[in-house]
């Protein structure tokens, strides 16, 4: 029997043990379709600290999820087995270690047969997450952010920040940047050429400009084609919605997108093989009545619905059946 959330019409959601969307905290992913889990870890943060508590304040504001999703009528608890497998061991003084212990632990999800859904964190996690969900080949990319984050290094020679993991992902093979699009780039940069390197690597840059002019319809199915049938990753920076709507974030940056202009964009994954995703930079200290941490919970929940179909379609006529 699947998992289901606790119901909050019979236990009130300011009650019980907060969990991802008050579903069960259990010791590992054996057995699940999904595994959900937090990376509290900001070592990578360049300015604004704080999302190493985002997946705390995610889980509180996830028990406003319920089971059915109000427009697909997708229940995902009921298509694939999810549970909340706790955070993931962390290091907040140690990067390097750091890094490693976030593989290890995604790592041991991957190998337990569960698709990894991370809730961050600063973006540099989706690095160690990307070494474990593509050690075995290169995945295709969809990343929805204010910012490339394919830059070199910072403050001196320093490779490993939230503003590098895309470079480095390419560099070491875990990404095929030709099955890479980001959406929603924006706001001010370093130099004319900061983009430069992303570009001439194949990656697909398409800037918030051309998201408004085109629209998310449009948008998604380019990101369909370019990730095609391969194995991909979802990478969702809670920055890439404007600051109006998501103000606790390290970089907010002015002119992003509107939470329905998101949950729609994640809607159209639909089809896409997504083998692992991530919700990243929510950072409550900087948060207004936990508007951030909601957003990052409804993108969590919008994902779920998303591979839950698809891990229920790739069981056959009985996967069907329970789409029906």
């Amino acid at each position: 029997m699947n998992y289901q959330p606790v119901d909050a019409a019979v236990v009130p959601r300011f009650a019980g043990v907060s969990t991802f969307m008050r579903l069960p905290l259990v010791a590992d992913a054996a057995g699940l379709d999904i595994a959900l889990f937090g990376i509290p870890w900001d070592g990578g943060t360049t300015n604004r600290a704080g999302a190493r508590h985002g997946p705390r304040e995610v889980r509180s504001q996830s028990s406003l999820m319920r089971r059915v999703h109000h427009v697909s009528g997708i229940e995902p608890f009921s298509l694939a087995r999810i549970a909340d497998v706790g955070d993931l061991s962390v290091n907040p003084i140690d990067l390097q270690d750091g890094m490693a212990r976030i593989e290890a632990g995604v790592g041991a999800i991957v190998e337990a047969g569960a698709i990894p859904l991370g809730i961050g964190g600063d973006h540099l996690t989706t690095l160690p997450v990307l070494r474990a969900v593509a050690r075995r080949r290169p995945v295709g990319l969809i990343h929805f952010d204010a910012h490339s984050d394919t830059n070199d290094t910072y403050f001196g020679n320093n490779p490993y920040t939230h503003g590098t993991p895309f470079r480095r992902a390419v560099e070491e093979g875990l990404v095929d940047p030709k099955r890479t699009i980001q959406i929603g780039i924006r706001g001010s940069i370093y130099d004319p050429g900061e983009h430069d390197w992303a570009r001439a690597q194949g990656i697909r840059v398409l800037y918030m400009e051309e998201f408004v002019s085109r629209g998310p319809v449009e948008v998604m199915a380019e990101a369909r084609r370019i990730v095609g049938e391969g194995a991909t990753y979802v990478s969702f920076d809670i920055d890439s919605i404007d600051p109006s709507m998501a103000p606790g974030t390290g970089t907010p940056e002015i002119g992003g997108f509107s939470t329905r202009e998101a949950q729609q964009m994640v809607r159209l994954l639909e089809g896409v093989d997504i083998v692992g995703a991530d919700v990243v930079e929510v950072s409550p200290p900087f948060d207004v009545a936990g508007l951030t941490a909601l957003a990052g919970a409804t993108m969590a929940f919008e994902l779920v619905c998303v591979i839950a179909r698809a891990v229920a379609a790739r069981r056959g006529p009985a996967g069907a059946a329970a789409m029906a």
